[in-house]
């Protein structure tokens, strides 16, 4: 059975995927996000995904464990499209402030990127799942709370849906798993370019299917 490794240090991924049934291995990247930069924003959030699961993947295979065999990589990595331009995290309060100023009321597009190394086989698959945000005209006071306390400094677009930062999110259209970071049916997709069944990675814990 393959098992899945996050090239991420991100909470709400591996919380998604554990809400899944998957239990992965967590191994964080240390890919300095700053060095890619002027590509459209969907191919930005791909490059990211890619050079993540890359990284990740080849310390697994420098290691001397004898378990990362039958790994499965997963890099990703998520973008606002905001007036064609990209948005990552926020680099001080003051630019969170300015984000949400230019954000309400209007809507943008999270695109998360994904790419997923399959270690026994050598092969690499890699899609972006892109989803359509419409935010809320929340006033300046909501704005300042908001960034007071700190959540919108550490997640892309400067904003969560399954946080704080949800109730200024007045709609979606596409996949909601995309704009939490990862998305579930893409990643089940990729699973299965790579010639493996999504409940192969069910944990198991996951309860068997009851007899017929």
């Amino acid at each position: 059975m393959p098992r899945l490794v996050l090239a991420s240090a991100s909470p709400a991924r591996l919380a998604t995927l554990r809400s899944a049934g998957v239990e992965p291995e967590v191994v964080v990247s240390g890919v300095d996000e700053s060095t890619v930069d002027g590509l459209p924003p969907a191919e930005l959030a791909l490059q990211l995904a890619e050079l993540k699961a890359a990284a990740v993947a080849d310390r697994l295979r420098a290691g001397d464990r004898e378990d990362v065999g039958d790994a499965l990589v997963l890099g990703c990595d998520s973008v606002l499209e905001l007036d064609g331009e990209a948005h990552g995290k926020p680099a001080s309060p003051e630019e969170a402030v300015r984000r949400w100023q230019a954000m309400r009321g209007r809507s943008g597009v999270l695109h998360s990127g994904h790419a997923l190394h399959d270690l026994a086989s050598g092969r690499v698959v890699a899609a972006t799942a892109s989803t359509t945000v419409h935010f809320a005209d929340v006033d300046d006071a909501e704005i300042a709370a908001y960034v007071a306390t700190g959540e919108p400094l550490h997640v892309a677009g400067a904003f969560t849906v399954d946080g704080l930062g949800g109730a200024f999110v007045t709609g979606i259209e596409g996949d909601f798993h995309t704009v939490v970071g990862v998305s579930l049916p893409l990643l089940r997709d990729l699973v299965g370019e790579l010639g493996h069944a999504w409940t192969e990675l069910w944990a198991p814990s996951v309860p068997p299917a009851p007899a017929s």
